[in-house]
């Protein structure tokens, strides 16, 4: 009886390349890099919702079109980084919080290959966009007082 040896997992080429391909209709609207991050590699980006089994995503983030989505992303924040100095200056926000809390974002970020910084704005911005949404629906949102 022959014996079977088992061959590694390939990416799904044509996830691979349905996920590109809405990469790159956004780069193509030359959005901030941090909204590109988040529809695209963030935490509920397409990336994230299509390849959602962790071994499943290594094999695409091996992949020639996540190296493509790296290098729009790249593209994106030099780009940007270059005209920021014309726009408005940025400010530092310093932010206490349970140690706890810190490992888990540190944690999240390294498996995602960004900055806690990174993925703090990310997710601070998908609040805020979350609100705003609420708020063209007619939804009411609730600020805790002060």
């Amino acid at each position: 009886m022959p014996i079977k040896t088992a061959r590694p997992p390939q990416t799904d080429s044509h996830a691979a390349t349905a996920v590109l391909q809405v990469a790159e209709r956004l780069f193509a609207m030359d959005p901030e890099w941090v909204v590109f991050f988040r529809e695209v590699l963030g935490v509920e980006g397409i990336v994230r919702r299509t390849f959602s089994d962790p071994e499943a995503l290594m094999r695409f983030e091996c992949s020639p079109q996540y190296a493509r989505i790296r290098e729009m992303l790249d593209g994106l924040r030099s780009r940007q980084n270059d005209q920021q100095a014309q726009r408005e200056a940025q400010r530092v926000v310093t932010v206490r919080m349970p140690k706890s809390l810190h490992e888990t974002l540190k944690s999240e970020a390294e498996q995602m290959k960004v900055s806690v910084n990174t993925l703090c704005i990310s997710k601070l911005m998908k609040l805020l966009d979350e609100q705003e949404h609420r708020e063209l629906a007619g939804g009411r949102t609730e600020t805790p007082a002060s």
